[in-house]
């Protein structure tokens, strides 16, 4: 099994990235509908814990911890497209 080389994303650059995607929803519709399933999916995995736990679901904790890991993944894969020139990601470089 290969281990991804993923970093914890912090929430300054998830709110970064929210922000580029909010001011540039005209020109980039889908990519800014596809940030808000990730967060989504990053909600439900923070909090849907609670609910598994309760309920006695523990076939719910791996795809609660996949979708807590979404940002991460979603930010790896884009990296690494842009890197291999297969997808421009304009967020990824701007600092503000």
């Amino acid at each position: 099994m290969v281990a991804l080389p993923i970093q914890m994303v912090r929430l300054s650059e998830i709110q970064r990235i929210r922000r580029w995607h909010v001011a540039h929803r005209a020109d980039h519709p889908l990519e800014y509908h596809l940030w808000d399933a990730v967060l989504t999916l990053w909600v439900i995995g923070s909090l849907g814990w609670v609910p598994a736990l309760v309920l006695d679901a523990w076939w719910a904790v791996p795809l609660l911890l996949a979708a807590f890991m979404a940002p991460q993944l979603y930010i790896h894969f884009r990296r690494r497209a842009n890197r291999a020139d297969r997808l421009r990601c304009d967020w990824l470089n701007e600092s503000t």
